[in-house]
């Protein structure tokens, strides 16, 4: 269909002219937000021929286009009977706020996400660890095992300082004073006196013992008041002093009243969630495994999964093991069976295809596209896979098997987490979970889609962003991709957006950047770029279109900290410079800086290929499109 016909179906899907309370774009999607989200057909969009996909978040409904977008949003427009202006506005911020439990599930997440590159690096040492212990070929006293063993722990045990780092970053307070803080309650001297026995006071109040080391809640909750403390300091102090002023206010404040009140409580609320948890698993039976396993994805649905982060961080760390890890992988088996049963029983080729691709990502760990894509678009696959889940997970709680390490998808490629004593019940476990949930799905069966005959596309110019992005040639030729900023090369699992974590969007890189400059990674044409100059799209000599989106959700900032130096049309050649931003201060905002950098047009690809690289500059090789 055309984009004033996919702008009419998009609309009508979503609820209709009544349901939008505003609507807004970026470089890739469109952005509603919704009087009421459940009246949207998720399913029907997402079958939208020229709809990418479709995502809920912070409450924001959001239909993924691709570089069509912007001639989409003003079709969009063009259609609404209402003002622009009143409902639709790219410069317009949001006007709904997140209600109290999406802002707890974002805090949660935009603390833990971060950090996870860390605890999982750890992780996997301390894993090898004890695998190269119980084969007898290390032993415990010699300083290669010390070492070794200090690298593994040495995250866990200093815990507290890595999450007040990436909490102050959130919050957008000075992530040096949190890390002070964390730093004074892991203090050797504090650590001494609080484990001596000992009564110990603070200026004649009582301070309770407690161990900070692998902590999670703790320094959470100091460096959340740290914040307000900071802020209020600030406000009143001159700005010649603010500099000695609001660090030393904050840092006397802060630390005792950690050490008196919030730290003990921190404490008990921690160990009681990870004792809890492993009091459910070991005492219950098959049922805490069966109702997790059953319920694990329509947590992640909700985006409740976050809340259970800091509960397996915490557990990993003061236990050495946790029982929740091998659940959600069982459940994303599950998805991955359901998905494999539509497959096998589908007479469509076109869903028997997506079903089958789906299902091999979702056993490496990425379940969306199988999740959103085949089983909830469904129903009844879906309903199979939590079966499965539940089935998959019983046998896992009756065998309390354990992950002993925090490291990689929670699929095939996330095996060595559960390497250990209980590894061939986890084997048994995401068996169950996928037979159960593809038997379950063919037997149950579900409304098969008829085959769509397909009919010749017809050419136009309103189908591109830009004039400047010409026909794709017949023969595409190798494309080498050179880096547009100097920084830490990530892989795009890494992006917390599923737009491209998941590859919706295209394949690629990300890289976090260590400077606040954008140049060009090929020799080609800009052909798009952002209002909010967050995100910009080009279109190499060979045909390869790209994406470079800077930060995730900066949209929001509306241009605020960007510095656009090209525009739609620029003719640039390899680390010509395209942007400059801020980048302290879009982090300070409390905006990732992690940059996803994509080819949007892969399907006329065979494969990407990395440099190898980990860390990069600029206009070094990032990656070669093979043709």
């Amino acid at each position: 269909m055309n984009k004033n016909e996919l702008s009419k179906e998009i609309l009508r899907l979503v609820g209709g002219e009544e349901n939008i309370d505003q609507v807004t774009h970026c470089m890739t999607r469109l952005r509603f937000n919704l009087n009421d989200n459940n009246r949207a057909d998720k399913a029907a969009l997402q079958k939208t021929d020229g709809v990418m996909g479709v995502m809920i978040n912070g409450g924001q409904f959001q239909v993924i286009i691709g570089n069509d977008v912007p001639v989409v949003y003003n079709e969009l427009v063009g259609n609404m009977s209402s003002s622009p202006d009143k409902k639709a506005s790219g410069d317009k911020v949001e006007k709904k706020k997140q209600n109290a439990l999406s802002k707890l599930f974002d805090f949660i997440s935009g603390i833990f996400t971060p950090i996870l590159p860390a605890i999982t690096g750890a992780g996997m040492i301390k894993g090898i660890v004890a695998l190269l212990v119980a084969a007898g070929w290390m032993g415990t006293d010699n300083s290669t095992y010390i070492i070794l063993s200090a690298i593994g722990d040495g995250a866990f045990y200093f815990l507290p300082i890595v999450l007040a780092v990436s909490a102050a970053r959130k919050l957008g307070s000075n992530m040096y004073i949190a890390a002070a803080i964390g730093a004074a309650i892991l203090h050797p001297t504090i650590t001494t006196l609080l484990g001596s026995g000992e009564p110990v006071t603070f200026a004649s109040l009582p301070v309770v013992a407690a161990t900070y080391s692998s902590s999670v809640i703790p320094i959470v909750i100091a460096v959340w008041l740290a914040s307000y403390v900071e802020k209020a300091v600030d406000k009143i102090t001159h700005a010649s002093l603010k500099l000695i002023i609001v660090p030393t206010v904050t840092l006397l404040v802060i630390v005792p009243l950690t050490l008196i009140a919030v730290g003990p409580l921190g404490v008990i609320i921690g160990d009681g969630l990870t004792g809890g948890i492993s009091w459910l698993f070991e005492n219950t039976g098959l049922f805490a495994g069966l109702l997790l396993g059953g319920t694990m994805s329509l947590l992640i649905i909700t985006g409740m999964h976050y809340a259970l982060i800091p509960i397996m961080i915490a557990s990993i760390a003061q236990l050495g093991y946790d029982y929740m890890i091998p659940v959600m992988m069982v459940a994303n088996f599950a998805q991955a069976g359901s998905a494999l049963g539509v497959s096998l029983r589908t007479k469509n080729s076109k869903l028997k295809s997506l079903s089958m691709s789906t299902s091999i990502t979702a056993f490496m760990g990425i379940t969306e596209p199988a999740m959103y894509g085949v089983n909830m678009r469904l129903k009844k696959p879906f309903i199979a896979a939590l079966i499965g889940g539940a089935a998959g997970g019983a046998v896992l709680s009756l065998f309390k098997v354990k992950a002993y390490v925090i490291g990689g998808l929670a699929g095939l490629s996330g095996i060595p987490m559960v390497l250990g004593e209980t590894f061939v019940y986890s084997v048994i476990g995401f068996a169950v979970g996928t037979a159960v949930a593809a038997i379950v799905t063919y037997v149950l069966g579900f409304e098969d889609e008829a085959e769509a005959t397909a009919a010749p596309a017809a050419a136009s110019a309103a189908s591109t962003p830009v004039a400047v992005v010409e026909e794709v040639k017949q023969v595409m030729v190798n494309e080498q991709v050179f880096s547009p900023i100097t920084g830490e090369v990530k892989p795009l699992s890494e992006v917390n957006d599923p737009a491209f974590s998941e590859e919706i969007m295209g394949k690629g890189f990300a890289i976090q950047p260590s400077e606040g400059r954008v140049v060009s990674p090929v020799n080609g044409t800009v052909f798009s770029l952002s209002k909010s100059g967050h995100a910009i799209g080009l279109v190499s000599d060979n045909g390869a279109e790209m994406l470079i989106h800077i930060g995730i959700d900066t949209v929001k900032l509306k241009g605020l900290h960007f510095s656009p130096k090209v525009t739609a049309g620029t003719k640039v050649s390899v680390g010509d410079l395209l942007m400059e931003f801020d980048l302290a201060e879009i982090e300070k905002a409390g905006y990732s800086t992690i940059t996803p950098v994509i080819i949007t047009n892969i399907g006329e690809y065979d494969s990407i290929q990395s440099a190898g690289r980990s860390s990069i500059k600029e206009k070094e090789l990032l990656y070669t499109v093979l043709a």
